[in-house]
């Protein structure tokens, strides 16, 4: 091997340096074998020579120290190649010095001293140093040869010039000697070079190692086959809060999660369940365990075993995972509005609250419509009744406690589960008290809402209960109570499945009806005030049923609306009203009622354009109704639909005014030619003067907004006289003059009327309302 510096790694040059500069207390006892060495044989010869030269190795270690001293004072880290070979020949200069002393000695005692005694000493003190130069020496490969060599040359020399041939073998042998202490040298310098390099490697490796397990994102535990910790990294300490690192090592697992189990405010059973978790994990029966360390903080650990029978246990921070499963789940199961379990996750608390129960009883189950919301949207805005339907979620839970289970089913639409109650009056008596309790004020954002819900309920034992099922016995309550008691609660009763097995018949027959085209049309004159004479008929709807007879229209037409049809029965009264209009005399026109879902787009528009064309008549024959319910339901689209007709020249009322929220406000913004007056302003005008002032006022309105009027409902001839004497009406509707009629009844009647009055029915002119 080389020894050039500039051949060795500068840190490894830099530790056989080092080596030579260690281990002095070897320098100062080989100085004084020296000094004794010398000090005996001048003694014995009483030459000065060797007490000089006593002087000259005290000088030469003096020097030596003083170097050594120096060298521990200097920055190893600072040195460059230079500066180590700087210190290597400082070393070098000073050993060399040493070992030509020694050799000198044994050259001058054998050419002058001639002495046996100081030859033998001198010789058995220098070959004995020689010795150390393997050990001491062989960092420097320099130092062994110089050294070696100026130590052994002038014994060779000293054996040559005795001119003996015994001596001259001694001389040459000597060269065996100094060969064998370099390749010894050599030899240990090799292997402690390997050594070192290999030392060197392994402590990069181990750096790197423990680099790379300090600061990965997961905390590890490499474990024996005891559970005893090997190896802990940085990051188990901090998630484990569990200090340094170094005092782990040798401990066994429990002990240590113990130790962080205490400094993480845990209680012993969340202590046990951690350690049974961990426990499984390491035997292998999982794969893998989450562990909530503290409310703020999860765990989530891995174990892999190791040949030995230890295991490599791997844990990582999931908290971060573990909030957003949480956030998903918990979106998946509440109503991201009211924070109430939404239908499928109250169904699965629903069974856990029956599997919960340790014997049969009474169940309750019950579905709240908050009356009137939609009229919260409409005049609010549909913020204002998000904001409410929370209030009520809020106060929902508040009274339903751990007792009662509530949830959001749709959107203004909740239900409740009761689960534990063995009575079947008690349960009702608290599910009645509970829906009291619900009622009332809500106050928010300055606003104060007063607040009622119709609700059905349905009571069956526990072992009975379905949740689909009694959700539909629970509408089927519901929807009595909206029909009868609006506000209140309705229990089921077997009856309702009957009613509502009748009304679904109903409306598979009302589709038939439909594409059999079976309904028919019934007409009820609009008179001009002093009956004379007929200006326009209101086309109503008819169904006569085959089994049942004549329906109710307020029946059918709620079964159409319900069933999304509406809009054909429309569509039927349309074209039939047109088709007969065309045929009456040309003064008279054809009124049909329109509905919200007929507003709801602009299909409106070309079934009036189709049903003109196929019938031939002219458009302002055509009156067009709308009630105030269907103004209220997106008004500006509303009002460009209706406007759109009117511009065609079809004539638009407004039906039942005065029965809705805010009727004068519409009187001003839509395109209206004509207003019908309920039948409520006229009932018992004779007897109550308020209420006569309320209709004549309601008329002036009108007629200042350029308005004609029409009044429903007179059905007397003191309403009618009272009318006439203040001139309220343009044209009177009721049966007064006339019921709903057939068609065929309606021609008989105003041909009557056209001969009573002397002329044909097209020869007199009246007031059209147009």
């Amino acid at each position: 091997m080389k020894d050039k510096g500039q051949n060795l790694p500068a840190d490894v040059y830099l530790s056989f340096v080092s080596s030579l500069y260690g281990n002095r207390q070897t320098l100062f006892v080989g100085m004084i074998s020296h000094v004794i060495t010398f000090s005996f044989v001048y003694a014995k010869t009483a030459d000065p020579f060797f007490l000089i030269w006593s002087g000259l190795v005290v000088a030469i270690w003096s020097l030596r120290a003083v170097g050594m001293r120096h060298f521990d004072r200097v920055d190893h880290a600072a040195l460059d190649m230079d500066g180590i070979r700087y210190w290597e020949n400082w070393y070098n200069l000073g050993a060399v010095g040493t070992t030509l002393a020694l050799g000198t000695s044994c050259g001058y005692s054998l050419l002058f001293s001639r002495d046996s005694f100081a030859e033998l000493a001198t010789i058995a003190v220098t070959l004995a140093t020689m010795v150390s130069v393997v050990g001491r020496n062989c960092g420097s490969k320099r130092a062994v040869d110089y050294m070696t060599f100026s130590a052994c040359f002038p014994m060779v020399v000293g054996f040559l010039g005795l001119q003996d041939f015994y001596h001259a073998v001694l001389a040459v042998l000597i060269l065996p000697f100094v060969m064998t202490t370099r390749m010894m040298a050599n030899g240990v310098r090799e292997f402690l070079y390997k050594n070192v390099l290999a030392t060197r490697e392994v402590s990069i490796i181990a750096d790197r190692f423990d680099t790379a397990l300090n600061n990965m994102p997961h905390g590890l535990f490499m474990l024996d086959a005891d559970h005893r910790i090997l190896v802990a990294n940085r990051r188990a300490c901090e998630l484990l809060h569990l200090g340094n690192q170094e005092r782990l090592k040798d401990c066994h697992l429990d002990v240590v999660l113990r130790f962080g189990v205490r400094n993480t405010f845990l209680n012993t059973e969340q202590s046990r369940m951690i350690l049974r978790q961990l426990d499984e994990l390491l035997k292998g029966e999982r794969s893998r365990a989450l562990v909530q360390v503290t409310d703020g903080l999860y765990l989530e650990f891995t174990a892999s075993p190791r040949e030995n029978g230890g295991a490599v246990l791997i844990f990582e921070d999931v908290t971060g995972r573990v909030r957003a499963e949480k956030k998903i789940l918990h979106m998946v199961r509440y109503d991201s509005l009211t924070g109430l379990p939404n239908r499928t996750y109250f169904a699965d608390l629903v069974q856990e609250a029956l599997g919960e129960r340790k014997k049969p009883g009474t169940v309750g189950f019950m579905v709240l419509d908050v009356d009137d919301f939609k009229h919260v949207n409409d005049m609010k805005g549909h913020v204002t009744g998000d904001r409410l339907l929370c209030a009520i979620a809020e106060r929902l839970r508040r009274l339903a406690g751990d007792k009662v289970l509530a949830g959001h089913l749709m959107g203004d639409e909740f239900i409740l589960f009761f689960p534990n109650e063995t009575n079947r009056r008690d349960l009702e008596t608290r599910m009645r008290r509970f829906h009291e309790q619900l009622r009332g004020n809500y106050d928010f954002d300055g606003l104060t809402f007063l607040v009622s819900f119709s609700a059905g309920a349905v009571m069956v034992p526990s072992d009975d209960f379905r949740l689909e099922e009694m959700q539909i016995r629970a509408d089927l309550a519901l929807f009595e109570t909206k029909s009868r008691a609006k506000g209140s609660v309705t229990v089921f009763e077997q009856e309702m499945d009957a009613r509502y097995m009748d009304r679904q018949k109903l409306k598979d027959d009302l589709r038939e009806a439909l594409t059999g085209n079976t309904l028919s049309v019934a007409y009820q004159p609009m008179f001009v005030p002093d009956g004379t004479r007929i200006e326009c008929c209101e086309a109503l709807s008819r169904w006569t049923h085959a089994e049942r007879g004549p329906v109710p229209p307020n029946v059918f037409i709620q079964l159409a609306e319900e069933m999304g049809i509406v809009s054909e029965i429309t569509r039927f009264m349309i074209m039939r009203a047109c088709a007969d209009c065309a045929g009456w005399p040309a003064h008279m026109g054809v009124s049909v009622n329109l509905s919200v879902q007929d507003l709801r787009g602009t299909g409106i528009i070309d079934l009036v354009a189709e049903a003109l064309e196929a019938a031939g008549l002219a458009p302002h024959r055509l009156h067009l109704e709308v009630t105030e319910s269907c103004l209220m339901e997106e008004p500006v689209k509303v009002q460009a639909i209706l406007q759109e007709l009117r511009a065609r020249g079809i004539t638009i009322a407004i039906d039942d005014f005065g029965t809705g929220y805010s009727s004068l406000s519409y009187l001003d913004q839509l395109p209206l030619d004509v207003i019908k007056i309920d039948r409520s302003f006229v009932r018992n005008i004779g007897e109550d003067p308020r209420r006569f002032k309320l209709l004549r006022g309601t008329v002036n309105l009108s007629r200042e907004l350029g308005l004609r009027i029409v009044i429903e409902g007179v059905e007397t001839r003191e309403q009618l006289a009272l009318i006439n004497k203040h001139q309220c009406a343009d044209l009177v509707q009721g049966y007064v003059f006339a019921a709903p009629m057939s068609p065929d009844a309606l021609r008989d009647l105003y041909e009557t009327l056209a001969r009573k009055s002397g002329g044909s029915s097209s020869g007199r002119r009246g007031r059209r309302v147009a």
